[in-house]
């Protein structure tokens, strides 16, 4: 069964988020909030790790997962960033977006799309941007929960369905049931490819 953390991203401690971090390293995957909804995630560079969470959620292979970064640095390293899609994301993150972006060579394959496209997001929330901080990695990021069923926002449903399947689960309450809202700067073409939390009345004018 997952260890258990119950935490205050108001008074965050330390010690929770380096435990948590010593889990990733080891290849472990793990639930944690986010500014929309939990997250389950793992070490962009562990694989092992990736095929467990595709396994969790019984996602196909061909639908990639997003990586969180910890800033507008670290996404131009895992993404080709144009100057029009450096002032979006500039004037947007940290928030309740992911941004799809041509990928960079470094991005591993299985979080790629068939377009060689990747999902990226900075939360405003201190456990996510907390653990790719100190893991030095970015991490990645899907909702926990299995796919096609209800998104799971409440920590002891969390335990009871996914428990049993992931190393940590790092919680804090309920959260929203809102993912987030999921925006395409391809091609420096602003597309809304999914509506959930944020403001998206500047996209629509973009768009």
């Amino acid at each position: 069964m997952a260890e258990l953390l119950h935490i205050d991203p108001e008074r965050l401690k330390g010690r929770h988020v380096s435990r948590a971090v010593e889990g990733l390293r080891r290849g472990g995957v793990l639930i944690y909030p986010t500014d929309t909804i939990y997250g389950l995630g793992c070490d962009i560079t562990a694989k092992g790790a990736i095929d467990r969470i595709r396994l969790i959620k019984g996602r196909e292979v061909k639908k990639p997962m997003s990586i969180i970064c910890s800033g507008l640095t670290d996404i131009s390293r895992y993404a080709r960033v144009s100057n029009f899609a450096h002032r979006v994301l500039k004037r947007c993150l940290p928030g309740p977006y992911t941004f799809v972006l041509p990928a960079a060579k470094v991005t591993p394959r299985i979080l790629q799309s068939k377009q060689k496209t990747v999902g990226i997001r900075v939360p405003d929330h201190p456990v996510p941007m907390a653990l790719v901080n100190e893991l030095g990695n970015p991490i990645v990021t899907t909702s926990a929960n299995r796919s096609g069923w209800d998104v799971l926002t409440d920590p002891l449903e969390l335990e009871s369905e996914l428990g049993h399947q992931v190393d940590m689960i790092m919680e804090c309450g309920q959260l929203p049931v809102l993912p987030s809202s999921v925006i395409s700067l391809v091609g420096d073409e602003v597309e809304i490819l999914r509506e959930g939390e944020g403001d998206l009345s500047l996209f629509r004018e973009q768009s």
